[in-house]
């Protein structure tokens, strides 16, 4: 009986032989496809994370260059600053010296009747230690000190102060 079914059992293996040489080649060509398509989708993904790169790095760039920016904003303005509060100090100190000129005490009577004349006849003037005068009375004062009239000098200057850190 063997024999009788060798044919058919041949017949079974040869089948069962070439059904499996097609199992695995549809597995094979179908695992080609995955890697390909993943190897697709992972140059996708790369070629956008480069272009994401390339557009966050010009954002830090920009953002970079703004900080900069500010930065030397702010160190101009800083040295202006200096300047301004350079000028001002010498000019106090300047118009300080006046105390010692001979003609300071007509100076102070000439401070005196500016000062009455802008707040009033009946403002308390008084010497002041660091030169000038200071007039006060009824809720007004009037301010004719040396380092206040240097102050208010280079405030008046305005625009021109800047002439200082121009090149």
């Amino acid at each position: 009986m063997r024999d009788a079914l060798a044919p058919l059992t041949e017949a079974l293996f040869r089948q069962a032989e070439a059904d499996a040489r097609a199992i695995i080649a549809g597995a094979e060509e179908e695992a080609a496809e995955l890697i390909a398509a993943a190897r697709q989708q992972a140059r996708t993904i790369l070629a956008r994370a480069r272009a994401d790169g390339a557009a966050q790095a010009k954002v830090d760039a920009v953002t970079e260059r703004i900080h900069a920016e500010r930065r030397a904003r702010d160190m101009e303005l800083a040295a202006r600053r200096e300047a301004l509060d350079e000028l001002r100090a010498r000019s106090a100190a300047a118009v300080r010296t006046l105390r010692d000129d001979p003609c300071y005490p007509r100076l102070l009577d000439r401070l005196s009747a500016l000062a009455r004349a802008a707040g009033g006849a009946d403002l308390a003037v008084k010497e002041q230690p660091d030169g000038g005068v200071l007039a006060e009375g009824h809720g007004r004062r009037v301010d004719c000190t040396l380092g206040a009239l240097a102050a208010r000098a280079v405030d008046a200057l305005g625009a021109e102060v800047e002439r200082l850190w121009a090149p």
